[in-house]
């Protein structure tokens, strides 16, 4: 009857959504657009053809409009390139010539029949077959035991070049100011020149650096050599020298090196004036003024030299040729490009613009033409579908959401109920673990259902929150607990790689801390090597970031008793794709179509939390990067509560630390961070804490704490798994053993209790923790409740069964020996909730429906509360709830008119007994209609232990209090 009746709800709704989908049926479109829809196709492929072809024209034309303009300037560098590189080697083979012509008329005769004024005079008439030498010069081979001849021989003394990297001087340069080159094995003085560098006669050119080097590569090669580019001597023009060794008489066919040297007698060089020729040469050329030309010395790649060009920026693209000016050692390139930026390329403009535009117009006429008639009538159609479908949709969903969150909650209130009542029996392992499982997929099952129904109120706006007291270290203890089988099945510290990390914070300390961005970069980013001091030791993204735009944190506060948190949740897992990052806070909406299948979810639940953070009058922001992690940052603001021994048992509260006062532990642990959070734990139990970051250290303490007794003694010892590396912390022991072994330490008993730190243990390392010293394991992520229990067994202090008997304690102390009357239609329903209730000492009865109800609880009666169900057959629980107050009304009236004595009632002066709905329709809608009809409160399927003690203790608790008092 009750599975006809729930089943009936549902057939009803959808009957309700069939006959809305048949009212949208009248208004469809009743004229036909079949012709007019493939017209419109026809007439926009038309005009995308039409667009695509003036496109492709215009493309076309500008690509051959580029390419003859690169081909042009290609062709221009080029040739300036091969008359600047021809002409150099002319140049090159009049001074090679002019070479041979001393060896023969200077050290092949004797007397000489050159002398300066013969070499000036000759160069000079000579000069137009060498077009780009700024001069040429001889110098002497002379060596050091012949210098004193030399110079008495010639009157004058070998001159030192001013610096040796022939800097510029100034125009009153003058060779006698020049001091004399200092001794050296070999000199090169100048005794001919060219009239127009005169000024270098007498002057030593082993002395400059770049001539020596010239010179010495010269007279090994046989060849003609240049210099690097370089500011000439007094001219202050970049140039650079050409020079050719001059050899005896001696010299024996294809000579060695050695040989040469040997050989060699002088040397003739000749100086360019690199930005001079090049300009005289482009002067020559008609089109001097259309491109740039830069030349380059570019022996040297990384640092190329130029040698001629202003730093003018052209247009368009570089043409590179090269230069060859017949040394071989080094290279030389010519740099061209456009002055001017090129015209735009009007005539691919105007062909495909005047294409694009015709196609458009005809487009647009044809178009115009298709709409005129229809357009008015279907936007006025448009409009009433859409309005009633927006209408119909809204009623549809808060029906579809109301019925079927009532259907899915109350036999799951019989699933869960039944399970936990499988729980308190006696069972093995296997079988608390197959209901433990089995509660955690009904509880999932009801979080989802909760979540749309959350996000159906947020959309309604008709979401409302409650003010009541909590612990925020209890709260965020239970959510690491919920998935922690998942990390401890992985063997890490939540994620796929690396861990998560939650934090909560005072706004106001955050923002005291003038630096506190700048430490968490400092703490990210100090690693040795891929080891970063976070959590795991994994990258993380600067957390800082996802709030440093926070209004909270750039305004003060106005309430002076607000609570300001900040809660920062740090994961190191796969990130959030850029392109993703903008719609993450969007309903149902996940960063790609896998993470539901890898990872699990809806896609809401970040949806609903940044609306609760505006409820609550915070932020929420995050700070994401692909493979390395996410921080989600928010902000809320809350009034410190005032705590009363209801609240006080209402919450759970940390373990007492009465048990280990003043014990002492050290936690080993060469991550600082994890271990700092280790230390936190043990210091909410009231245990003093040290923290070694290295075996050595964690030893030292621990041999001196075993030599001390009473205050310095050590209690235990927690050593991380991971400590310095894999598996290092289950070779921790070992260290112990051999201090023992060598007599460093007391006998056994003065040893402090050791215990392991690890987020998995394969069956193998289970095994070995007993031998390898250690007393017991505590799993991550730690909570107080579990060091506590751990610590006591392997402690001895303290009391497991008293600790379950203490948690039960607060609703026990309410519900012991109290009268509950437990109204469903539904069996399974009764019998899960008679059971939740006798489990804390109330005694229950049970009524079907709500007449009998009414009948039980008619004054004078013996019940101190009453559960009722909502939705019963012949009365529901909202007829029922009327009917009993009405009838306590009248007993109410009679006793106060005195027509009626208390003791006829119970010796109860005013009847109003506790009506709680029980309920799996949690919308507010039901809520009201709850207080409207003399309900005091109400109970949402399926409920756990601390919705009870919710329900009850605004009733029972003043009594409790005085009891315990």
């Amino acid at each position: 009857m009750v599975v006809c009746c729930k089943g009936s709800a549902l057939s009803r709704l959808w009957k309700s959504k069939d006959q809305q989908v048949q009212q949208l049926k009248h208004y469809q479109p009743q004229n036909s657009k079949g012709g007019g829809n493939w017209r419109k196709k026809f007439l926009f492929l038309g005009i995308l053809l039409g667009v695509l072809v003036s496109i492709w024209i215009f493309l076309s034309m500008n690509a051959n409009i580029i390419a003859r303009r690169k081909e042009t300037l290609a062709n221009m560098c080029d040739e300036r390139a091969r008359m600047l590189q021809d002409q150099f080697n002319v140049s090159m083979n009049h001074v090679h010539a002019l070479a041979i012509l001393v060896s023969t008329f200077h050290h092949g005769k004797n007397p000489s029949a050159i002398d300066q004024k013969t070499f000036a005079e000759y160069t000079a008439r000579t000069a137009f077959e060498r077009p780009l030498t700024n001069g040429v010069a001889y110098a002497l081979k002379v060596l050091h035991s012949q210098r004193e001849e030399f110079e008495r021989q010639h009157g004058w003394k070998i001159k030192k070049m001013e610096t040796e990297d022939q800097s510029p001087v100034q125009d009153d340069y003058t060779p006698e100011k020049l001091d004399p080159s200092p001794d050296q094995d070999e000199y090169a003085p100048v005794i001919f020149s060219q009239e127009t560098v005169s000024h270098i006669v007498s002057i030593d050119m082993m002395s400059g650096k770049e001539d020596r080097d010239n010179i010495l590569r010269a007279r090994a090669s046989g060849k003609g050599v240049l210099t690097s580019p370089f500011n000439l001597l007094k001219s202050n023009h970049l140039g650079v020298v050409l020079t050719f060794a001059v050899y005896n008489a001696d010299l024996p066919p294809n000579p060695t090196p050695e040989e040469r040297i040997e050989a060699t007698v002088g040397y003739l060089g000749a100086s360019f004036d690199v930005p001079s020729l090049v300009e005289k040469l482009l002067h020559q050329l008609a089109s001097k003024q259309t491109i740039v030309v830069n030349v380059y010395d570019t022996t040297n790649s990384s640092a190329p030299i130029k040698m001629y060009g202003l730093d003018v920026r052209g247009a368009g693209e570089i043409h590179i040729s090269n230069v060859d000016f017949g040394d071989p050692l080094r290279k030389h390139e010519m740099h061209c490009r456009f002055k001017h930026e090129p015209p735009l390329p009007w005539s691919a403009i105007t062909t495909s613009l005047g294409v694009a535009v015709i196609v458009l117009l005809v487009g647009h006429i044809f178009y115009a033409a298709l709409n005129r008639i229809e357009k008015v009538e279907d936007d006025f159609r448009e409009m009433r579908e859409l309005k009633v479908r927006a209408e119909a949709a809204d009623v549809a969903k808060s029906q579809f959401l109301a019925t079927v969150s009532h259907e899915i909650r109350t036999p799951m209130n019989g699933v869960l109920g039944m399970l936990q009542m499988l729980m308190d029996t006696e069972l093995d392992a296997t079988q608390q673990d197959f209901a433990m499982t089995a509660q955690a997929s009904g509880k999932a099952l009801i979080a989802l259902i909760n979540e749309v129904l959350d996000q159906a109120k947020i959309e309604s706006g008709r979401l409302e929150l409650e003010a009541v007291p909590f612990d925020v270290r209890d709260v965020l203890d239970n959510v690491l607990s919920l998935f922690s089988d998942k990390s401890q099945g992985k063997g890490i510290e939540f994620t796929e790689e690396g861990h998560i990390f939650v934090s909560v914070h005072l706004v106001e300390e955050v923002k005291s801390s003038c630096d506190f961005s700048n430490q968490v970069i400092r703490d990210s980013e100090d690693g040795i090597g891929m080891s970063y001091n976070t959590l795991s030791g994994f990258h993380i993204v600067d957390r800082w970031k996802s709030w440093e735009n926070f209004r909270m944190f750039k305004f003060s506060t106005e309430a002076s008793d607000a609570i300001n948190l900040l809660v920062t949740v740090e994961d190191t897992g796969v990130g959030i794709p850029q392109d993703a990052q903008s719609r993450i806070f969007t309903p149902f909406m996940q960063a790609d179509s896998s993470t539901s299948r890898t990872y699990g979810g809806t896609g809401i639940g970040l949806s609903i939390s940044k609306c609760l953070v505006d409820l609550m009058g915070g932020e929420i922001g995050f700070v994401s990067k692909p493979g390395i992690g996410s921080t989600f940052s928010f902000t809320a603001v809350f009034q410190e509560g005032r705590k009363n021994l209801g609240d006080m048992r209402r919450h759970h509260p940390d373990p007492p630390v009465s048990d280990f006062q003043g014990m002492r532990g050290l936690v080993v642990d060469g991550r600082c961070m994890r271990a700092e959070i280790t230390k936190h734990h043990l210091q909410r139990l009231g245990i003093h804490v040290d923290i070694s970051l290295n075996s050595k250290s964690a030893l030292s303490g621990i041999l001196e704490a075993c030599n001390l007794s009473g205050a310095g003694h050590l209690d235990m010892v927690l050593v991380d798994k991971e400590a310095w590396g894999e598996g290092s912390g289950l070779a921790f022991p070992r260290l112990l053993a051999e201090f023992r072994q060598n007599g460093l330490m007391k006998p056994q008993e003065n040893l402090p209790k050791m215990f392991l730190l690890a987020t998995s243990l394969s069956p193998t390392e289970v095994d070995d923790l007993k031998s390898a010293g250690y007393t017991d394991t505590m799993m991550k992520p730690l909570r107080p409740s579990m060091i506590a229990a751990c610590l006591r067994k392997a402690l001895g202090v303290g009391s497991k069964r008293q600790r379950e008997k203490g948690q039960a304690m607060a609703l026990r102390s309410l519900l012991s020996g109290k009268q509950i009357l437990v109204v469903d239609d539904n069996a399974v329903n009764r019998k899960v909730a008679a059971g939740a209730l006798k489990k804390y000492g109330a005694e229950v009865t049970c009524a079907d429906s709500g007449k009998a109800a009414i009948q039980m609880l008619q004054p004078p009666h013996k019940f101190d509360a009453c559960f009722m169900d909502i939705q019963m057959p012949e009365m529901d629980g909202f007829e029922a709830t009327r009917q009993i107050r009405s009838m306590e009304t009248k007993v109410n009236e009679l006793i106060k008119s005195g027509e009626a004595s208390s003791e006829m009632y119970g010796n109860v002066a005013h009847w109003h007994i506790p009506i709680l709905a029980m309920t799996a329709d949690v919308i507010q809608a039901t809520y009201e209609e709850c207080i409207r009809c003399g309900m005091d409160d109400y109970v949402s399927k399926p409920f756990e232990e601390e919705q009870i003690y919710s329900a009850v203790a605004h009733f029972f608790e003043s009594g409790t209090v005085d009891s315990v008092s």
